[in-house]
């Protein structure tokens, strides 16, 4: 079963991908559930996710006080 899981699972929480394969949590799960063709499917959308388009890379980095610090 073909899989784009690099083992770098970390969510962003902007988008609400992972920044290893560029799924969500729910498409995480299901992964093993799906038929061949969803799996196609979705594998031809992280490209774009994973380039950064959908990752939250346009929101504003925040510091620890919670305050606005600089646009990304």
């Amino acid at each position: 079963m073909q899989t784009p899981c690099i083992h770098v699972c970390s969510m962003d929480p902007g988008s609400g991908f992972c920044t290893g394969c560029g799924r969500t949590l729910q498409e995480i799960g299901g992964w093993m559930g799906y038929s061949d063709a969803e799996r196609r499917r979705i594998m031809a959308l992280l490209p774009a996710r994973l380039s950064g388009a959908d990752m939250g890379s346009n929101q504003t980095k925040t510091n620890f006080a919670g305050a606005p610090e600089r646009p990304l």
